[in-house]
C-alpha cells in the first residue's frame, strides 16, 4: 500500500499540475494516453519477468525503478527555469512528463505480480475474497493519493510531491526487503519458454474457450474508459478548485474500499462472469446520467458508484484466470491481458482530447448545441465534455448487453464451472 499510494500520489499530482500549468485538455489526454501506451508495450515483457523470477524480486524491482525515475524527475523540475512548463511547445514539459510516467508505470510490475501471489498463497475457494482485499488496498491508496495530491500541489508544489515519491518508495523497498515471501521455487513450464513467450501465452489463452473473448471485452471497456482518462479531471476542475477536486477524489476513492470489503465478505458467487456483466451494466448506465447536469453532487454520486464497482470487475477477471490458467503462465497471461486491454485507452485518450477540444466543446459553447439542448443541458466547455461521457455510456451499455448473451461467454462460464 505504501508503494501504491506513493505512485498514485505522483500520478494524480502530475495530471492536475500539467492541466493547471498549460490549461490544455490536449495535455491531459496526451499524458493519459502516454501512460497507457507504456503499460501496453511493457505488459508482455513484465509478465515474463514475473514468471521467470521470484515474486519478491519482481516487487523489489518495481519499487526501485519508481524511486530512480522520481529522483530524475525531481532533478529536472528543480533545474528548469521559471515558466518552462507553461507551454506544450517546450520540450521540458514532455521530458519531465515522460520520466515521471515511467516511474508510475513501473508499478505495473507489482500489479501483475500480486494476482500470481494470490494463486500461490490463497486456497482456490477463497481467491475471489483475496482479490477483493487487493482491490481494497488499491482503494486505500487512491483515497490517500486523491486527498494528498490536491493539497500538496496547492500548498507545497509539484517538486515536493516528487520528493515524497522518492522517499516513500525507498521506505517501501526497505520494508519489502525485510518481508518474508514463502515461495519455495520458481515454477517453469515444461518447454522452458523464452523470456518473452508471446506464442506460448496465446496458446495458453486459446486452450480456454472464451478467455480471449473476456480479454477483448475488457479491452473494449478500456477503449471507452479512455474518455475518463482524457476528460475526467478537466470536467471536475471546471466545477471546483484543485483543492476541492483532490479532496473529493480522496473521499470518493473510499468506493474502492467499500467494493473490496463487499467482495472480501461475500465473494463473487459461483460464477464471477455473471457478476462481471451485471456490474458493467450498472457502470455504463451510471455513465449516461452522471453528467446529465452540471452538478458536483451528481458527478460525485456517479464516480462513487463507479469506484465501488471497479474492484468487482478486476477481481472477477483475476479469479477466472487464476482458476483456468496454470500458475507457471499466469504472469504472462496477466501481462498479455494488461497489454491488450491497456492498448485501447491511449487510442481513445489521444483521439478524444482533440475531438472534445475542437468539436464537442465548441458545439456546446458557440455552436448549434447551445440552441438545441442548451436550455436544459447547459452550455460551456464543461457541457461539451459531459456530452462525450453520455455518448460513451450509451455505447458501453449496448455492447455489454450483446456480449452477455454471446456464445463465447457461455463457453467460458461452463469452463470455469467445470
Amino acid at each position: 500500500m505504501i508503494a501504491t499510494v506513493t505512485d498514485m500520489l505522483v500520478w494524480f499530482a502530475l495530471t492536475f499540475w500539467l492541466y493547471l500549468e498549460t490549461q490544455s485538455v490536449l495535455a491531459t489526454s496526451l499524458l493519459g494516453g502516454s501512460y497507457f501506451v507504456l503499460t501496453s508495450i511493457s505488459g508482455f515483457w513484465l509478465g515474463s519477468i514475473v514468471d521467470h523470477h521470484r515474486k519478491k524480486t519482481s516487487l523489489l524491482l518495481s519499487t526501485s525503478l519508481s524511486a530512480i525515475c522520481f529522483t530524475g524527475a525531481l532533478l529536472l523540475y528543480g533545474t528548469a527555469p521559471e515558466g518552462a512548463y507553461t507551454s506544450l511547445s517546450n520540450p521540458a514539459v514532455w521530458l519531465l512528463g515522460f520520466v515521471t510516467l515511467v516511474g508510475v508505470a513501473a508499478s505495473n510490475i507489482r500489479m501483475i505480480t500480486i494476482p500470481t501471489l494470490v494463486t500461490i498463497l490463497v486456497p482456490e475457494d477463497k481467491r475471489d475474497k483475496a482479490n477483493g482485499m487487493s482491490g481494497m488496498v488499491m482503494g486505500l491508496s487512491s483515497s490517500g493519493a486523491g486527498i494528498g495530491s490536491g493539497f500538496a500541489l496547492a500548498y507545497a508544489g509539484f517538486g515536493w510531491v516528487l520528493l515524497v515519491g522518492v522517499i516513500m518508495n525507498i521506505v517501501a523497498f526497505i520494508h519489502l526487503a525485510l518481508l518474508p515471501v514463502p515461495e519455495a521455487k520458481i515454477i517453469h513450464s515444461a518447454e522452458k519458454p523464452k523470456k518473452v513467450d508471446v506464442r506460448g501465452t496465446i496458446k495458453a489463452i486459446k486452450v480456454v474457450p472464451g478467455l480471449f473473448s473476456l480479454i477483448f471485452f475488457t479491452t473494449f471497456n478500456n477503449f471507452l474508459g479512455g474518455i475518463f482518462v482524457a476528460l475526467m479531471d478537466p470536467y471536475g476542475l471546471s466545477l471546483v478548485s484543485v483543492q476541492v477536486w483532490g479532496s473529493l477524489w480522496g473521499i470518493l476513492s473510499g468506493g474502492f474500499i467499500i467494493g473490496g470489503i463487499l467482495i472480501a465478505k461475500f465473494g463473487l458467487g459461483k460464477n464471477p462472469l455473471k457478476r462481471l456483466f451485471m456490474i458493467n451494466i450498472i457502470t455504463w448506465t451510471v455513465c449516461i446520467f452522471f453528467t446529465i447536469q452540471p452538478s458536483v453532487i451528481l458527478l460525485s454520486t456517479g464516480i462513487l458508484i463507479w469506484l465501488i464497482c471497479a474492484p468487482f470487475i478486476e477481481a472477477s477477471e483475476h479469479t477466472i484466470v487464476q482458476k483456468v490458467v496454470p500458475l507457471e503462465r499466469q504472469g504472462r497471461v496477466f501481462g498479455f491481458a494488461q497489454s491488450v486491454e491497456m492498448a485501447a485507452s491511449p487510442i481513445t485518450a489521444f483521439i478524444i482530447g482533440p475531438i472534445a477540444q475542437f468539436i464537442f466543446i465548441p458545439f456546446m459553447t458557440t455552436g448549434k448545441g447551445v440552441d438545441l439542448i442548451g436550455p436544459w443541458f447547459g452550455t460551456g466547455p464543461g457541457r461539451g465534455i459531459a456530452l462525450v461521457f453520455i455518448m460513451g455510456g450509451i455505447i458501453g451499455l449496448i455492447v455489454t448487453i450483446i456480449a452477455r448473451h454471446s456464445r463465447s461467454f457461455a463457453l467460458l462460464s461452463k469452463q470455469y464451472a467445470d
